[in-house]
């Protein structure tokens, strides 16, 4: 017969619990766990037991992999159910811990998609760009369209103010080359943040003071 001998805190694992049956580590989970499975110092492990002890301990760890990933930065529900299945967890745990994360607000796929667009703007990224960037980190498209349609309108931005305002920015850093080179290199930067070619053309003509006319594309 199978025994709790311990109940402590993870040293390094703040609100994570180490339970050892017959003087071995068993399983690490939350008070949550040992509240709901009634686990406490003496109490018998039987097999229903130890099932759940063990589950619970697999679920936890997936848990606190995911609440890794979401320190480092933030992401979408899709692209963390990804990096975790990378990982090696299995879908349906992965499915398990993303509800638990959405129930508790931790992951919120349209707050998400507003604030990495917020970011994306104040880089200089175009409409367009802004859909392929939430579109690559597993957003919605109705998800990515409401973002993008709500932070341009609260920001007061189109493509038009966007370009002029990153254009003559960059052009001012390429001051000392010469100006064949200086507007092929403010073409290419203006070219990766996804803006229209002719908008491009536009800018760059403008800002080299030619007339439109006179630029051999």
């Amino acid at each position: 017969m199978s025994i709790v001998t311990r109940i402590v805190e993870h040293p390094r694992k703040p609100g994570r619990y180490v339970v050892d049956v017959d003087g071995r580590e068993f399983s690490v989970v939350s008070v949550d766990v040992l509240s709901e499975t009634g686990t406490r110092v003496g109490a018998v492990v039987d097999d229903a037991l130890a099932a759940r002890l063990r589950e619970a301990a697999e679920v936890t760890a997936t848990y606190d992999r995911a609440l890794n990933l979401l320190a480092f930065r933030a992401r979408s529900a899709r692209e963390l159910r990804q990096r975790l299945i990378q990982k090696g967890d299995p879908s349906e745990r992965v499915d398990k811990v993303i509800g638990r994360l959405r129930e508790a607000g931790l992951i919120d796929d349209a707050d998400f998609a507003r604030q990495l667009t917020r970011s994306k703007l104040s880089a200089g990224a175009s409409k367009r760009r802004l859909h392929q960037e939430l579109f690559k980190r597993g957003v919605a498209r109705e998800v990515a369209d409401e973002a993008v349609v709500e932070v341009l309108a609260e920001e007061g931005v189109t493509d038009a103010t966007s370009i002029e305002r990153i254009a003559r920015k960059k052009w001012g850093t390429l001051a000392r080359l010469d100006e064949l080179t200086r507007r092929r290199r403010l073409y290419a930067f203006l070219a990766r943040r996804g803006f229209d070619s002719d908008e491009v053309w536009r800018v760059v003509r403008k800002l080299s003071g030619e007339a439109p006319d006179t630029i051999d594309e």
